[in-house]
């Protein structure tokens, strides 16, 4: 009896060994959005439609109660307070806001910032355009590990200084800073501390109140809700956290943040991030078992491969690994049922090496001879098996066809 047939989304192929094809090993760039979070939002597109700030009538009473339980667990996910949580279109939203909007408060202490060279470039480059303007920025570099020790924060601080910007993990290696550290550092301080936490939240623990985070960064997308939504922590303490807003008109999110709010998507970021509070433990162990079969698998098949980032303090999901003698697009290309990338999605148009591993002492070859493979919830232990054996075929071949090119 032949193979059956199995659909992919682009074509129909016998596959016998795994459910679908190509599988998907790219969930640091996007994830797909959980079926339960779906079901949560659909009713605010045609049933509950009605806008959460239109005060005098039911449709627009039922939205806004819908977003408040969605900020309810946004919060919970953090241990924050309900209105600490600022709606945004997204993480490199919510950075620009914490960045260029937390900064004209403060300028009045200092005009010195601290963040570190393998940030996402929604904190770089806000940073390096401030720094234009007259700030002063200094950019510490990772250790070989892609690790942004406590000591190397604290030896870059002056009496001028008034932010810290510092990722929990990074999306590239994902590396685990030491946040809490870095954050009893800047509260003692008296310095402000901006987390960027899109790649963290929902897999490892955060806490803002126990991490002395006094803003942090988060998106759905990343947690298996829809693309286009995020959401900034604003810190209300004593003295409270002040921002300027990016842009005005309507004074919504407290006048943060003008514009409608889009209920559907807030409803599918507060349905992510409730699953993660539940969920979050168990799915990492998972995950963790997974990344380390798949790291196995291909370690005893392919000789001369390098992990990059840390061996332990990483996402669970996570595993970037360096191919010698191997182009990274090449493999890529040769791989066209294994979606994998070779650094960060938003910089995926940028034809230079990840600056992530270039920053850590990673040379050009083994930069842009690198995989980032982004494990999931929906990740199967047969994809796993099933990539292995394609990064190791694609690998070796295109070895074997450069020794063949050279040979005399």
């Amino acid at each position: 009896m032949s193979a059956p047939l199995r659909w992919s989304r682009f074509t129909w192929r016998e596959c016998p060994d795994v459910p679908n094809l190509p599988i998907y090993l790219d969930n640091h760039a996007t994830t797909r959005v959980d079926p339960r979070v779906v079901e949560a939002m659909l009713p605010h597109f045609t049933m509950t439609y009605g806008n959460a700030a239109s005060v005098s009538h039911r449709f627009g009473w039922e939205a806004a109660e819908a977003v408040d339980r969605s900020r309810e667990q946004i919060a919970r996910l953090i241990g924050a307070e309900v209105q600490e949580i600022i709606l945004t279109s997204g993480g490199t939203e919510s950075n620009n806001l914490a960045i260029k909007g937390g900064l004209p408060g403060l300028k009045s202490r200092g005009n010195h910032v601290v963040t570190a060279a393998t940030e996402h470039k929604s904190v770089l480059d806000p940073l390096k355009r401030l720094a234009r303007e007259g700030w002063e920025l200094t950019v510490v570099p990772p250790a070989p590990d892609g690790l942004i020790s406590v000591e190397s924060i604290a030896n870059s601080l002056t009496g001028r200084t008034v932010l810290v910007s510092i990722m929990a993990a990074n999306n590239e290696v994902g590396t685990l800073n030491p946040i809490a550290a870095i954050g009893r550092l800047c509260r003692a301080r008296g310095i402000l501390f901006h987390v960027d936490a899109i790649q963290a939240v929902g897999k490892v623990p955060l806490d803002v109140n126990d991490d002395s985070i006094d803003l942090l960064s988060l998106s759905a997308h990343k947690i298996y809700g829809p693309k286009g939504v995020g959401a900034l922590f604003v810190r209300r303490g004593d003295p409270p956290v002040r921002l300027v807003p990016l842009f005005d008109g309507g004074g919504h999110e407290r006048g943060f943040r003008s514009g409608t709010v889009a209920v559907p998507l807030v409803v599918g970021l507060g349905e992510a991030a409730a699953l993660a509070s539940l969920e979050r433990a168990e799915e990492s162990a998972r995950l963790l078992a997974l990344r380390e079969r798949l790291h196995a698998a291909i370690a005893g098949r392919v000789p001369a491969i390098r992990l990059n980032g840390h061996p332990t303090l990483r996402l669970p999901g996570n595993l970037n690994l360096s191919f010698a003698d191997v182009d990274g697009e090449a493999l890529m290309m040769a791989m066209r049922d294994v979606a994998v990338s070779s650094g960060s999605a938003c910089t995926s148009a940028n034809p230079e090496p990840s600056h992530v591993l270039r920053a850590m002492g990673v040379d050009e070859a083994m930069a842009r001879a690198s995989l980032r493979f982004g494990l999931g919830r929906f990740t199967t232990a047969e994809e796993i098996d099933f990539a292995a054996d394609a990064v190791a075929r694609a690998v070796m071949r295109l070895r074997g066809k450069n020794v063949s090119a050279d040979a005399p």
